[in-house]
């Protein structure tokens, strides 16, 4: 007995099966006796060309997505980093102007303290109120140099953690970080 190269009639049992993307006709084409395996080819071969197709459309898709999201989370850290700047800097203010309040009311208790200095006799008592008012002054010279020249700082650059109260659901290390 002799197996024969081919067979003659259909025997329905050779299949093609097309996984993966998404299905736009059948995903399934099976070789039947009104339907012959080859007479399915062209619309196996479109199948798979429809998904090919819908899967760049779909990568491309995602590609632009993600440039997006890069290009808003960027304008998010360069506002964060801006907000960031604005807050140390009035932060920074608020420090010089309780340092001149500081000062000042220093200047005012030490000018009472040297009317009060005058009015006592020479003696022992004068003496350490005098050595208390040089140290004073010195302090007080240091106090007002320091809140009479206010300069604008300029914020380090901020750390991730830094930036993070300025930018609302955006991770500081990235798009896709959370």
């Amino acid at each position: 007995m002799r197996i024969a190269r081919f067979d003659y009639t259909p025997s329905c049992r050779l299949r093609f099966m097309l996984r993966g993307g998404s299905p736009h006709r059948a995903s399934e084409w099976a070789d039947l006796p009104g339907r012959p395996l080859e007479d399915q080819l062209a619309e196996i071969a479109q199948e798979v060309g429809l998904r090919g197709e819908a899967a760049e459309r779909k990568r491309l898709a995602d590609q632009q997505a993600r440039e997006a999201q890069q290009r808003r989370w960027e304008a998010a850290i360069q506002e964060a980093r801006a907000v960031y700047a604005h807050t140390y800097r009035v932060k920074h203010l608020e420090e010089q102007a309780d340092a001149w309040h500081r000062a000042s009311r220093l200047s005012e208790y030490v000018a009472a303290v040297r009317d009060h200095a005058t009015s006592l006799p020479p003696g022992q008592e004068r003496t350490e109120i005098e050595a208390w008012l040089a140290f004073a002054d010195a302090h007080l010279k240091h106090l007002t140099e320091s809140a009479s020249a206010p300069k604008l700082p300029t914020p380090q650059k901020p750390s991730g953690d830094d930036l993070k109260p300025f930018l609302g659901h955006w991770s500081p290390y990235g798009p896709r970080s959370y």
